[in-house]
């Protein structure tokens, strides 16, 4: 459905280390760069950030969120702690979550911008 997805953040740089480190194990890695905008992807960038002067203001209830596919269960755990390593903040763990099915494997946290972000992984039934 979609082609990409834009977010604007405070601080591109910091943007910029975040998401080099959360994205490379989900096979995600910077295609596109400048001093104003970076953009992620497998083949081409679907993924992009840019600095902004009023990014979006930060709102766990807002139900906002973006989740990235991931290829393993081990691509979701590595997403997970590069990203806390880097400036996220947990929102829950790697493991099974059984409330959306047995199949889905994921975990959660929220970027240095405050943006709530995912690493899902159809896991075989």
């Amino acid at each position: 459905m979609f082609d990409h997805v834009s977010i604007g953040v405070a601080d591109l740089e910091r943007a910029r280390k975040f998401y080099d480190q959360a994205l490379e194990p989900l096979g995600y890695t910077r295609l596109s760069n400048s001093d104003n905008w970076v953009g992620y992807g497998a083949e081409h960038p679907q993924f992009w950030i840019k600095p902004a002067a009023r990014p979006v203001v930060p709102d766990i209830e807002s139900g906002l969120h973006f989740c990235f596919v991931a290829k393993s269960e081990d691509a979701v755990r590595s997403f997970h702690a590069n990203g806390i390593a880097n400036g996220g903040t947990d929102n829950g763990e790697p493991g099974l979550r059984p409330e959306y099915g047995s199949f889905y494997y994921a975990a959660f946290m929220i970027d240095p911008d405050g943006y709530r972000i995912e690493a899902f992984f159809h896991r075989p039934e």
